[in-house]
């Protein structure tokens, strides 16, 4: 049968208006037969990541509270996702952005961010998640700019109640989740979700991950904070971990909610390796491309689907698209010329040979 489209039937005001109603998609080549395995793709958000709920949702709380005021200046300290999002919600809307990022996260990062118009503060790797962190706090008390805070404030977790899990919620109507599996950066989006599954779906278990060489939660230790709930140190927990957009050097506050209220039944580490292998299988088994954090949220949900009785489903999400890591180790054993194999098809036919290097 030939595929037709019709449109949306809708035409948008804003690019931010497109934020949201992200797929759930079945995995079919890769699940353990008789288990029904989704991921939820959030790299379809129009700046291609989760953190694009967030940002507008920061932004127009701001808005509405006053505290944001027309033409004034937005910092925030991110690793990436946070401030692509915000460069985009920031261009629409017209207010200038600064951001702080480690120097460790990728390049191409950094300058999507400044393709949308934004100015990026690098700070060394060394001081950590905290050190962007605090740089942006300078940056905001010096000049009387915005801070988005995004680690503490409640519009982070609000959205995700409102808009992640309803689509969650509407997506499987009528059918059990037994699982839902994430990792957590900032926290709001196991927090958000797990507010209104703990409610509405009490038999889905939610599943929560972190990376095995750097599990703060998993360590019982208390995060030490600022009057203000921001980190008043780096935990001790904590090692540099190759997926990017998890678990800074702290326990941000807005994921402090899970841990105290319980919103996940499982705490799950994960190897920075393994996130690597996946993202690679679900790109050439499945055609989903996403970045180093969803391959690793993906491996906890095989582990699950594997021992898992026949019927389960299974819910997984996928934070962004893997072009945030073209530079990162995910890439490294992709390489860009030509391999004996390729050199071999081309020499195949007699025309159009690239010339010997």
């Amino acid at each position: 049968m030939q595929r037709t489209t019709q449109g949306r039937g809708v035409r948008y005001d804003s690019i931010l208006e497109t934020i949201g109603n992200t797929p759930c998609v079945r995995i079919n080549r890769l699940a353990p037969e008789n288990i029904n395995l989704y991921v939820k793709a959030e790299y379809f958000n129009p700046a291609a990541s989760v953190k694009d709920r967030l940002a507008v949702s920061i932004i127009e709380a701001a808005e509405r509270s006053g505290e944001l005021k027309p033409g004034q200046t937005v910092v925030e300290a991110t690793s990436g996702n946070t401030g692509i999002g915000l460069a985009m919600v920031c261009a629409a809307k017209g207010y200038p952005l600064v951001i702080t990022m480690a120097d460790s996260f990728s390049i191409e990062r950094r300058k999507l961010m400044r393709f949308m118009g934004a100015k990026v503060v690098l700070t060394p790797r060394a001081e950590k998640g905290l050190g962007m962190y605090r740089k942006a706090q300078e940056l905001a008390e010096a000049n009387g700019w915005f801070l988005a805070r995004q680690f503490e404030t409640e519009a982070n977790a609000t959205i995700h109640e409102h808009t992640t899990a309803r689509e969650i919620l509407s997506d499987f109507a009528g059918k059990t989740i037994d699982y839902w599996v994430t990792g957590y950066g900032t926290g709001g989006t196991v927090t958000g979700v797990g507010r209104v599954l703990r409610k509405e779906s009490p038999a889905t278990k939610i599943i929560l991950s972190e990376p095995a060489n750097a599990q703060l939660v998993a360590s019982g230790e208390v995060q030490q904070r600022t009057s203000e709930g921001g980190p008043a140190k780096s935990h001790s927990a904590f090692e540099p971990h190759p997926i990017q957009g998890w678990t800074p050097d702290f326990i941000p506050l807005v994921l402090q909610e899970s841990i105290d209220d319980g919103l996940y039944d499982d705490l799950i580490p994960v190897a920075g390796a393994l996130g690597i292998e996946w993202s690679m299988k679900l790109a050439q088994q499945e055609g989903i491309f996403t970045g180093i954090s969803g391959g690793s949220t993906f491996a906890i949900a095989m582990d699950i689907a594997k021992q898992a009785a026949a019927g389960t489903t299974i819910l997984c999400m996928l934070p962004d698209t893997g072009e945030r890591y073209l530079s990162s180790p995910l890439f490294e054993s992709i390489p860009e010329d030509m391999s004996d194999d390729e050199i071999e098809l081309s020499n195949s036919t007699p025309g159009y040979h690239m010339p010997a290097s």
